[in-house]
């Protein structure tokens, strides 16, 4: 890639090397035309002059001592026949056909033959002028002066231009190595770890320098970054296998034990035995769904049936269903918004509830005495939260309670699960147009709060777009701060 490099850059300069030379080369030469043109105009006014004034006295040897001393290449004067012939052999340029008119129209004429400037200018000459100057042409010839200049071939200093070329083109070379090297260097690097990151080396690292050009260090830094997430992603990944083989094998080895002891009558308490077989059954049974769900979510296959529903009443009605349990730990669950609060929203109120249950859950783990369920509106959402009075979540782990997999090593839980429960309330309520938030601490350095905004139900005056929805701004709100339920 360094040599493919070098050769493109070494390439655009040789190239700008050649069209600059001939380019420069087409200019100066177009340049010394014009200039020569210009100066030899009105020099051939002012011999035409002098041949008027000083032929009747000398003879034709001033011509060769104006072309001397005014460095021209040839003075001659021809004769232009009526019919439009030069009668002289020693006419220094063929003159062209509208040369030859503009010169009967008594017009000057002057233009170039290759390197060659001209001007063909009328005189006006007495019989004995004419006959000194120029005795060989007719009486009834026009004379004609021509005066012409050869003007410097830029081509003569073409070695000037390869000397130069051949500077630039050395410059060229070392730039383009440099330039070539700091841009391969960083890539072959990127690619080598890419590479072992491939082979499943997740430690592997693009190493940086600061001389790498920004672009390459943030691709690196890109690089890095993916694979810090992929290697964090397999360690919740295994983290996540070793939990779910422990949430299976524990109910599992219970299940088991129990049916042996009842298939060998070593138990006279069977239907305590049947009970805890269920109750690990419906364990089991809902870890499975859980992991159902994340997939269904994931795969965008979980149906919605979406519907006008007061929060309230789904908050009721779950926390009424965990009194008994949390009874059970010695925990008071409470229900701070009576049921018909009026809290609307679009909602699936099976789903809503799962959200809620899974919250409630989850509390139930940490609270120490008391779990707080509740739901109202907020500026321009309505939230719904569960909070409760246990250690709280610590600062680090604030950030990823949400995500799959995910639990804390901070806080020991009652029951600890195998960190699904969050994350899907998290994707749940995103299906349904929502946003999950968590704060610690609630009060006096304790507790927990996680609260789940959802937009309001659309009021009849709302503006609605072509396709009978919400507009943009109607449908997400900002998010309100601070995050707290209303009093």
């Amino acid at each position: 890639m360094r040599r493919r490099l070098t050769v493109a850059i070494l390439g655009v300069v040789i190239g700008t090397l050649v069209l600059t030379v001939a380019g420069s080369l087409l200019l100066v030469r177009r340049a010394g035309l014009q200039t020569a043109q210009s100066e030899l105009v009105p020099e051939t006014a002012a011999i035409a002059r002098i041949l008027s004034t000083s032929a009747a006295r000398t003879d034709a040897r001033v011509i060769s001592v104006l072309a001397r001393v005014g460095a021209f290449d040839h003075i001659a004067l021809v004769g232009l026949s009526a019919t439009g012939a030069v009668d002289s052999p020693s006419a220094p340029v063929m003159l062209s056909t509208s040369d030859v008119a503009a010169l009967q129209a008594s017009r000057v004429v002057n233009g170039n033959v290759g390197n060659v400037v001209f001007v063909a200018r009328p005189v006006s000459l007495t019989a004995r002028q004419q006959a000194n100057l120029a005795p060989r042409l007719a009486a009834s010839d026009l004379p004609v002066l021509v005066v012409t200049r050869r003007v410097h071939n830029p081509v003569n200093g073409v070695l000037y231009f390869l000397a130069v070329g051949g500077a630039v083109l050395l410059v060229g070379a070392a730039v383009a190595a440099v330039v070539a090297r700091r841009i391969s260097s960083p890539l072959v690097r990127s690619v080598r770890a890419t590479r072992q990151i491939a082979t499943g080396n997740l430690s592997a690292t693009v190493p940086t320098s600061p001389r790498d050009y920004p672009e390459l260090t943030e691709l690196a830094e890109a690089i890095n970054t993916m694979g810090a997430n992929l290697s964090r992603a397999q360690g919740l990944e295994r983290q996540f296998l070793m939990s779910v083989s422990h949430e299976l094998r524990t109910p599992l080895t219970s299940i088991r034990g129990y049916a042996d002891a009842i298939a060998e009558g070593a138990t006279t308490d069977v239907a305590g035995a049947v009970a805890v077989i269920a109750s690990e059954s419906r364990r089991l049974e809902r870890l499975v769904r859980d992991l159902l769900d994340l997939a269904r979510l994931e795969a965008r296959q979980f149906s919605l049936d979406l519907e006008r529903i007061d929060c309230s009443d789904v908050v009721a009605g779950v926390a009424d269903g965990f009194r008994l349990e949390a009874a059970a730990l010695g925990i008071e669950v409470v229900a701070t918004t009576p049921a018909g609060s009026g809290v609307w929203v679009d909602a699936d109120p099976d789903r809503l509830g799962q959200i809620v249950a899974n919250l409630i859950e989850n509390a139930l783990k940490f609270a120490a005495t008391r779990v707080e369920v509740g739901a109202g509106p907020v500026d321009s959402w309505h939230g719904l939260w569960v909070s409760d009075d246990g250690p709280g979540i610590s600062v680090a782990d604030l950030p990823h309670v949400f995500e799959r997999h995910y639990r804390s090593d901070r806080v020991v839980a009652r029951n600890a699960g195998a960190g699904l429960g969050l994350a899907i309330v998290a994707e749940l309520a995103s299906a349904m147009g929502g946003v999950v938030d968590a704060r610690s601490p609630v009060a006096d350095g304790h507790g927990a709060r996680i609260t789940v905004w959802m937009a309001p139900r659309r009021a009849p005056s709302e503006p609605i777009d072509e396709a009978g929805e919400p507009r943009a701004e109607q449908r997400r709100p900002a998010r309100p701060e601070p995050l707290r339920p209303p009093a």
